[in-house]
């Protein structure tokens, strides 16, 4: 094996989460070599052109989870990130020629949408969203924290005593809240709040996304809070667009990693971990070269790393075991399409700019109907009426395309990794790829018709562009026996693994997926108390 290189800290795969763990460990004195396999860092939080003149966030495609800490230690609005909130949170177009608007706050104009369906829903509103507050505020006093781990120490003793002590400051309708989310599915939940179908399924779209299952699956709950308990400037619960594309995040990321010292490397796959004995010695790329460091920090899926990269007699059987029944695929397919105008809604006429194009536009008219859009998944490989979030960031953001025309990311589920009786899906990317432009076409008519150009990421492509196992964007499913001490294994909840200063900082630790750069700040403190011992 050639080559040799020494450092504190290797950080294998260039994602915002490795790039967050990097900066971290750098800014604590560490030297820190990040390896990334593609051309380009950032992971799935990149901005691509993949249209002459047309630029977009390829995979990941909004803001709202990346946490403000970590936007602040990075200095990351130095180095030119801007965040600006949507003009609307969501636009829900629907089959009668009716629509629902929401904006992140609930504004009464908003609320008053809600009471041309139903008074009844109308009213109870503030209180769901009371509820809701409530509980995301427990969810979020976890997120920048290590869970005590199953089996640990006095410091984990501290960690779960601390964690009852929030849950005995909850009043006791907050811990039924709790439970009913955590346990519960989002359908029975939305069912016992609300009447009007198209709002329960507005509600309901954040327990399905990236989460290949029927809103009414047990656990579903707890995919609602996670994707609400983010913010933008300052403004709990919004949604906004970076400024040139996801990519702008991860941009500055490296800017600061580069700052602070880091050692930045693309075009180089890890082919192997170098364990000797039961620790970790260092990385073998694809070409032979070995990097040594006494710690290495992995971003990437967790069944990626130990069963194709750790060698396999270094792996303790019964982890091992666990580790192949980790749950993968998200059920996702990803679309980025040039446009030659925006969109012409049937509910709302016209392709001048109006505030419900900058929404996250929700085709899903019912949980009933995302509950067949599953089943037919299931049975068939794809949903044959999908649903399909489409967002339009170049209504707010003028560098993603030419003057007058605009890009749109489709955000669709339900398609399986695998398709039964199908064959492999090189042979049905652009047949499924069609169904979601019908699907939109049904809402907007002049859709088909004003596209240009498209780029389509199966759950294949997913996998193979970013290494998302199954092309699940959580780098795992956030399914309730792997979550906070339990992700990716119980006993192993700590950012540690049974290899010694083998470390995991992307979205298979806790807090799971996203674009927060939580896991990798988390585990760079783990690692660095590590390195103090």
């Amino acid at each position: 094996m050639a080559g040799f290189d020494s450092y504190d800290v290797i950080i294998v795969g260039g994602g915002h989460n490795g790039l967050v763990c990097a900066c971290y460990l750098a800014r604590a004195g560490r030297k820190v070599i990040v390896l990334e396999r593609r051309g380009v860092l950032g992971g799935a939080a990149v901005t691509e052109e993949f249209y002459p003149g047309f630029r977009n966030s390829v995979a990941s495609y909004t803001v709202s989870l990346l946490h403000p800490k970590i936007i602040s230690d990075l200095r990351l609005a130095e180095h030119g990130l801007r965040i600006v909130e949507r003009p609307l949170a969501n636009f829900m177009p629907l089959p009668d020629g009716r629509y629902l608007s929401f904006g992140a706050d609930a504004t009464n104009g908003d609320r008053d949408n809600v009471a041309e369906f139903s008074k009844k829903d109308h009213a109870r509103l503030p209180a769901y969203n009371e509820m809701l507050n409530g509980v995301v505020g427990l969810l979020r006093a976890t997120l920048l924290e290590t869970p005590p781990n199953a089996g640990g120490g006095l410091i984990d003793a501290w960690r779960a005593l601390r964690n009852g002590r929030r849950w005995l400051q909850l009043s006791l309708e907050q811990q039924r809240s709790v439970l009913k989310l955590m346990s519960r599915s989002a359908g029975e939940i939305l069912d016992d709040w609300f009447e009007t179908p198209a709002l329960k399924a507005l509600f309901g779209f954040d327990a399905i996304v990236g989460n290949f299952a029927s809103p009414y699956h047990p656990g579903t709950g707890y995919v609602l809070l996670h994707h609400v308990f983010g913010e933008v400037n300052g403004k709990q619960g919004a949604w906004g667009h970076a400024i040139g594309g996801m990519g702008a995040i991860t941009r500055a990321m490296a800017a600061e990693a580069r700052r602070l010292g880091v050692e930045l490397i693309t075009d180089t796959p890890v082919a192997e971990i170098l364990v000797e004995g039961s620790t970790v010695r260092g990385v073998r790329s694809i070409d032979g070269k070995v990097f040594r460091a006494r710690q290495v920090a992995a971003n990437v899926n967790p069944k990626l790393l130990f069963l194709n990269l750790v060698p396999q007699d270094a792996i303790p059987a019964e982890f091992l075991e666990s580790i192949r029944g980790y749950r993968c695929g998200s059920g996702t397919f990803r679309m980025n399409v040039a446009l030659s105008e925006l969109p012409d809604f049937a509910c709302l006429p016209g392709t001048r700019q109006g505030r419900h194009h900058g929404g996250g536009i929700i085709m899903a008219p019912s949980l009933e109907y995302m509950h067949q859009a599953y089943e037919d998944a299931r049975q068939n490989g794809w949903s044959r009426r999908p649903i399909v979030e489409m967002l339009i960031p170049s209504t707010i953001d003028d560098s993603l395309a030419p003057r007058g025309r605009h890009v749109a990311s489709l955000f669709c589920q339900h398609f399986r990794a695998s398709l039964p009786d199908r064959g492999d899906w090189d042979a049905h990317r652009e047949e499924a790829a069609d169904t979601v432009i019908d699907t939109v076409n049904e809402y907007a008519p002049n859709f088909r018709s004003s596209i240009l150009g498209r780029m389509i990421l199966s759950p294949k492509d997913l996998e193979q562009k970013f290494g998302l196992v199954d092309g699940d964007i959580f780098h795992g499913r956030l399914s309730m026996e792997q979550l906070f001490s339990a992700r990716p294994v119980l006993g192993y909840g700590n950012y540690r693994t049974p290899i010694r200063n083998l470390y995991l900082c992307g979205s298979g630790a806790h807090p799971g997926g996203g674009v927060t750069g939580l896991p990798g700040h988390n585990a760079a403190r783990e690692i660095h108390r590590d390195i103090r011992r």
